[in-house]
């Protein structure tokens, strides 16, 4: 239903240039709505006073956004709380482009008795001892009506955003948006300095991909760009386990369930443990496998302990539940990923392993301490574990989707969002992902690690902010930046994040 009143608001105000008569700019209803604007936005959104926003909100308010979905009074204010006003120390601006605002009256039998108001807004970013900077341009339509002598905004659409060209005066150039230090330079030396040969960096703010950067070299004399490919090592398992999700979500998987209904490796069919192992036991790892059964003695695998009484870090176990899902489903593991989750996000430069789609011109080659090229394999079959191949940007679209629910139930969101399992003091883990609750500013972080020789990846999510951060490096040394950047973006919770992980 919200879909048709959508539409039929879109009809509306592209017809309205014709059906309707726009009103002058010293007009008293277009003096009085450009009012109105400014408490809502000057007042309400810029200085988070719900007083002035319950006033001018109408209590059917319907807010349509094509980022960010719909919502209800209700479930706006909660957004406003969580997102908007959570952090003083970093807070979006908005301020309207004057010169496109337009007002269409609505009457009925000559009495106006409601208004289309139309325009273009810029949002910035403030932050304290910084210069004030622009990060998005949009459009809106709000639709008004005046009840008891009093102007209320009662739907509200927000589309067309897109980084800005030019702010009207202020020059925005992306690249430039954030600084990870005082200059460029200064990253550029270190990544010299430890032997570095690139980094790529994925930033996410208030839910929303705010800027990919990229420093360095993916091979000998060739720059790394935004379309450069990284083997990510484990930052597989997130993505094997959101596809999980899915599928639990869907009803074709249980969480559960023993996995031996529909797989049973050889080497443990007569284990005792054998139908206590459920896919939650494998995401939250504690499969009771060891992480690669080639690390042990008789290479064979095994239950080192019963599933689900503690955490052992396994990647045995995301292993054995593909198989299990490819059994009862018939299907490839790749061809469900690609359906759940890489077609609908557009993250089309990522692959489980080598095929003709890739461009081997972009791959960020792996280097060893010394900083020299490592010679790679080109795997040919998807691993649920490791070897994923993608670029900061697609991976930081997937963190994005998981920041805003997954396209999950609120039920089995809500197990994401749990602690599973406790990996040692400060760290816990949810479903796929390590978990760091009772962080500053009351955050609690998601994140993940991957590590191959030569190759260094970590992607971090906070979930009350909605921030996030991707770094890839193609480097045995890349970790050494890690913490620097992190406490750079994130300040006193990315410092205690990054204790917490060294202690």
């Amino acid at each position: 239903m919200k879909v048709y009143k959508l539409i039929f608001t879109i009809v509306l105000i592209l017809t309205a240039k014709n059906s309707f008569a726009q009103v002058s700019d010293t007009s008293s209803l277009f003096i009085e709505l450009k009012r109105a604007d400014s408490l809502m936005f000057n007042e309400g959104f810029n200085k988070c006073d719900f007083l002035v926003l319950n006033k001018i909100l109408h209590k059917d308010l319907e807010f349509f956004h094509d980022q960010n979905g719909t919502q209800n009074l209700e479930q706006f204010y909660k957004s406003f709380t969580n997102s908007i006003c959570s952090n003083p120390n970093f807070k979006p601006i908005r301020k309207l482009t004057t010169e496109t605002l337009k007002i269409y009256p609505l009457k009925n039998n000559g009495e106006v008795y409601g208004a289309i108001q139309t325009g273009e807004h810029i949002f910035y970013i403030k932050e304290p001892n910084k210069q004030i900077y622009a990060t998005e341009q949009g459009k809106f339509i709000h639709t008004w009506v005046l009840e008891n002598e009093k102007w209320q905004a009662k739907r509200i659409i927000s589309y067309e955003h897109k980084p800005p060209t030019e702010d009207y005066g202020v020059k925005f150039n992306a690249n430039y948006a954030y600084k990870l230090f005082d200059n460029d330079k200064e990253i550029e030396n270190l990544l010299k300095k430890h032997k570095i040969p690139s980094i790529a960096i994925g930033l996410i703010k208030n839910g929303k991909i705010q800027q990919i950067r990229t420093f360095g070299y993916k091979k000998s004399n060739q720059p790394i760009s935004n379309n450069s490919i990284y083997k990510v090592a484990s930052l597989t398992k997130p993505i094997t386990a959101f596809v999980v999700l899915k599928l639990i979500d869907e009803g074709v998987w249980s969480l559960d369930e023993p996995v031996s209904k529909y797989f049973v490796n050889k080497d443990i069919k007569h284990s005792k443990y054998l139908n206590k192992l459920t896919t939650r036991h494998i995401l939250s790892h504690q499969s009771g496998f060891p992480n690669w059964r080639y690390l042990t003695d008789d290479k064979k695998l095994s239950f080192q302990f019963e599933p689900g009484i503690k955490w052992q870090y396994s990647g045995e176990g995301f292993e054995y539940l593909r198989k299990a899902i490819e059994k009862k489903l018939n299907r490839s593991f790749e061809k469900i990923t690609q359906e759940k989750l890489f077609n609908p996000l557009g993250m089309n430069n990522t692959h489980f392993y080598w095929t003709d789609k890739i461009d081997e011109k972009q791959y960020a080659v792996e280097h060893d301490e010394n900083g020299e090229p490592i010679n790679y394999e080109k795997y040919t079959n998807a691993n649920a574990s490791a070897n994923l191949l993608t670029t900061a940007e697609d991976y930081s679209k997937f963190l994005v989707y998981v920041l805003n629910g997954a396209g999950l139930s609120e039920k089995i969101y809500s197990e994401f969002l749990k602690v599973q399992a406790h990996e040692k003091k400060g760290i816990d883990w949810s479903l796929g992902m390590q978990m760091l609750t009772n962080l500053p500013n009351n955050e609690t972080a998601f994140m993940h690690t991957g590590g191959d020789y030569g190759t260094k990846t970590i992607a971090l999510i906070l979930k009350n902010s909605k921030d996030g951060l991707v770094l890839f490096s193609n480097s045995e040394n890349g970790m050494v930046l890690w913490q620097k950047i992190i406490s750079e973006y994130f300040r006193e919770t990315g410092k205690e994040i990054t204790r917490r992980n060294l202690e």
